[in-house]
This record gives C-alpha cells, structure tokens and sequence, in this order.
C-alpha cells in the first residue's frame, strides 16, 4: 500500500503577520501559520520543510476558538480555527516575511 502524496499547500493555509507572531519569529525565531483543521504536528512539521526548504525543531499546534459577534440583536460565531506555530533550528531563516 502506498502513501498518499500530500501537497504543503493544503496543510498550511496562510502565514499569520500580526504584532505577535512578528514578536515571535525576532526573538524566538518561530513562524506562525493558519493551518488546516485536520492537520497534526508532524504534518506540519513535513509541509514547512518542504515548502519552506528549512529544518524545523518543533511544532505547537492551537486551537483559536472562534469569537461571539454581535449586530444589534443578532448573535452569531466566527469560525473556530487552528494555528500552527513552528520553531526553526539555530541559525535557520526564512526571507518569506522580511521586507524589502
């Protein structure tokens, strides 16, 4: 039985650029990713150092609660998502995010 080929694409969704994950990739040197629901650290893991050419140390994996909205007397729900957040090994970059 063979395994299926996977594409990183379908596993890591998007990069998150926020105060945060900026904070993180300085001082830690880790990514953070909005990353599919169904994914697991080793997924993850494999779709970073595929996609990314980079070797990776670990994976966090969190799940984001989707958030309560209000409009007027209308309440509904965000959608509830998951967030990978890799840490890279010593001395590994990744020029995705750095501007030029």
């Amino acid at each position: 039985m063979s395994a299926t080929k996977v594409d990183p694409h379908d596993i890591l969704i998007a990069p998150l650029v926020t105060e945060k994950s900026t904070m993180i990739r300085e001082a830690h040197n880790q990514i953070a990713f909005r990353v599919s629901s169904r994914a697991n650290k080793a997924e993850v893991k494999k779709a970073v150092e595929d996609a990314l050419k980079v070797k990776v140390e670990s994976v966090n994996i969190i799940n984001v609660r989707g958030k309560t909205k209000r409009l007027g007397r209308f309440a509904g729900t965000r959608s509830s998502w998951k967030k990978g957040i890799v840490t890279l090994k010593q001395g590994e970059k990744v020029d995705l995010f750095e501007g030029s």
